[in-house]
């Protein structure tokens, strides 16, 4: 299973978004300059600059994912990107979901004392719908082995 955060937005329309804005700022500071306010046009691009910059970075933050492997003899999630590998072995891993500090709940895979966070990005419903996916895939898994 691939987990990926739901974007509402393609690079495409990233860039259309920040020209936009761009355009709208520079034309209000090219009227605050024709009415007498000089700096409008550095603040504009200052601003501008500012916004484009956080767009970046937040749809940046769109690239992390995670992937969940299952077989027979293990449950691997890997985390992207950095590459971050965490292996569970099916028979006594356990999903449950737990009430975090910020009062958000959190999807747990714990076992032999290890626990780890999956889907941290995802709304709660789908962390749900993931809960009940992965207990099921679990169980299956477990009943091949002992069959």
């Amino acid at each position: 299973m691939w987990l990926r955060p739901n974007r509402t937005l393609s690079r495409r329309g990233l860039r259309r978004l920040i020209m936009l804005l761009v355009a709208l700022a520079l034309t209000t500071a090219v009227l605050g300059a024709w009415q007498g306010n000089v700096f409008a046009p550095l603040f504009a691009l200052v601003e501008s600059s500012a916004v484009a910059v956080a767009l970046c970075v937040a749809w940046r933050a769109g690239d992390r994912s995670e992937r969940i492997t299952l077989d027979d003899t293990s449950l691997e999630v890997q985390s992207l990107p950095g590459r971050h590998r965490v292996r569970f072995q099916p028979y006594w891993v356990r999903v449950r979901m737990d009430e975090g500090e910020s009062g958000c709940r959190r999807l747990l895979l714990s076992s032999h004392g290890r626990e780890l966070e999956i889907g941290g990005f995802l709304a709660e419903q789908e962390r749900v719908e993931l809960l009940r996916k992965l207990k099921v895939l679990l169980e299956e898994v477990n009943d091949q082995s002992r069959g």
